[in-house]
Order: C-alpha cells, then structure tokens, then sequence
C-alpha cells in the first residue's frame, strides 16, 4: 500500500487502507522493527504554529520528529508577523520555503484550511475547533493494538459532548474501520447532521452501526470501549456554567461502565477533570487505558510522519 494524503487536515480524508498503513507503521516503530528509523527524517524540519497551549499534541511531535532524526521549531502564534496583521496565506507561503512540514493547533478549522491551501508543504492538523484526526487515529491505533488488529464489529460508547472535536474524528475513523459508536449526549449537544451523514456513507460499506442516545447507560450498553472528553474546550469558557449543568447527568461513573461489556476499556484523550465528565474510580482503575493513548499519540504520529515527510511508502 502507498500512503495517499499529501495533508492531514480531516481523517474524513483518509482511506482505510491509509489508516491500516499507518497502524502497521506505528508498530513496527513502537517495536523497534524498522531499521535506520532513527536517521528517516534526517535534515527535515517541522514547524509546530499553535495558537492553543499544549501538552501532548507538542510533546508528542517534538519528540517524534527528534527520534526520526529531523528538526522541529514550535511557533507560537503571537511570536509570528500573524500578531500584527499578515495573513495566513503569506505565513502559509513563507513558512513552506524553508520547513518540510507544518503542524497547526488552531481555534477555526477554517484558519487550517485557508494555511493549507496556500502551503507548498504538508500539513497535520494538531487540533481545530471542528477535528483532532491524531487523537483519534492514536485512539483506534491502541484499540487495534490491544485487540490484536480486530476491529471489525467492535463498538465504542462515546458519552458527553456530541459535537466534541475528538468525538468527530472518531466518527470518522471508525466508520471506516468497521466499528460501531454510540453517542450518549444532551440533544442540544448532539453531533451535527453533516457529520452524522459523513460517518453513515462510510459505515455503509464497512457495515458499521452509528448511533445517537439521550442516555449515557444507552450509549454504552454492550461497548468495547467507552470514551468521554472534557465538557469546556478551548474557546467554550463563555459557556462553562451552562455546559457543567447541561452534561452534569452524562459523567462517565460506575455504572455506566457497568452497561459496557465486562472487559470494556475507558478512555478519555486528556487533560481530564475527575468529578466532571468522568469518576476518579474509572479513570484510575485497571480498565483505563488512558496512558496507552497517550503514548501512542507518540508512535502513531512518527508513522504519519515518515509516510508525508519521507518517500510515502
């Protein structure tokens, strides 16, 4: 298989065989397998442009890229000329004459899309308003890991905010991959219907189930897996008291996690907040698999940049 995306801007865009490539990728890097991996990336450079503070999406990269043998340069973006007024297009068009690729952590997935198409270089979407596709292909990359690369049939419970960034590119992701999700959320927080219908085309061919509930116990009944997000993000501070009443009935508890299959797993792709969307007994029990994902965001995103950065093979 060759990896056919030139950006990484939704994971709506990829196919499932891409998705494949990069998990077997992240595998074999995770073990050690490839041999030279250390010297793949050697005199690259990638740009990290972040108008949202970071722990995971920058640690993660920088490391990366370091472990490749390439270069990265965190720009935040009040350090730019983007502070005083030049577009994103000429940022865009000056940043892509001199690094191998950019990774953007933005308020707008808009702003993303107008970098894009004005960069004569790849770029990763490191979180939008609207997708986190690392997060979660990091997320299905633990699931196909810890199931010895079964997914087919499998479901996810996600419970909380319906139109969640992460919860997007879940969707995404796992209807092309075969697995089934079922969100538990408010219906003023539902998804929206153009993703729902996006997610509904692509588990139509890979005979995926995609569902909507008013209730959290529903949403994880019989689930492999059941996830939750933060209830505030970046940017939602205005709306943090109406959202904590709002989804106050949509904690991830015991007893949700008690409609889940008994060897279901928790997840939640950080920073999480104990008492809000989820127990400090499920986060910290021996079914949480949050520290998986985290590191994985690692490995995965070290695949994803040798198939865009390097030959794409």
């Amino acid at each position: 298989m060759r990896f056919r995306a030139r950006n990484l801007l939704t994971a709506n865009e990829l196919s499932r065989d891409d998705i494949i490539l990069l998990f077997r990728m992240a595998r074999e890097l995770k073990s050690g397998a490839i041999a030279g991996a250390d010297r793949a990336l050697r005199g690259k450079t990638l740009a990290l442009l972040f108008e949202k503070p970071s722990t995971r999406t920058r640690v993660s990269f920088e490391v990366a890229m370091a472990q490749l043998g390439g270069h990265s340069l965190f720009l935040g973006a009040q350090d730019l000329q983007l502070s005083r007024g030049e577009t994103i297009g000429d940022t865009a068009r000056v940043l892509s004459r001199y690094v191998d690729g950019v990774v953007l952590r933005l308020y707008e997935q808009k702003t993303l899309e107008a970098f894009a198409s004005a960069a004569g270089v790849p770029v990763i979407n490191g979180l939008t308003d609207k997708h986190h596709p690392c997060q979660a292909l990091a997320d299905l990359y633990t699931l196909w890991e810890r199931w010895d690369g079964k997914l087919d049939g499998r479901k996810i419970g996600f419970v909380g905010d319906g139109g969640d960034n992460v919860l997007v590119s879940l969707l995404h992701v796992c209807s092309k991959l075969g697995v089934g999700v079922s969100v538990g959320c408010p219906k003023e927080y539902s998804p929206s219907r153009q993703v729902l219908a996006e997610a509904r085309a692509n588990a139509d061919k890979s005979k995926a189930k995609i569902d909507v509930f008013s209730s959290p116990v529903e949403a994880a009944q019989g689930a492999d897996a059941v996830y939750t997000d933060v209830w505030v993000s970046m940017g939602q501070e205005s709306e943090r008291e109406e959202r904590l009443k709002t989804l106050s009935a949509f904690q991830v508890n015991e007893q949700v996690m008690g409609a889940a299959k008994g060897e279901a797993v928790f997840m939640h792709c950080l920073p999480a907040h104990r008492g809000q969307e989820v127990a400090a007994g499920v986060i910290d029990s021996n079914r949480s698999i949050v520290w998986e994902q985290a590191e994985n965001r690692m490995h995965l995103q070290k695949a994803l940049l040798m198939l865009m950065l390097g030959n794409g093979d």
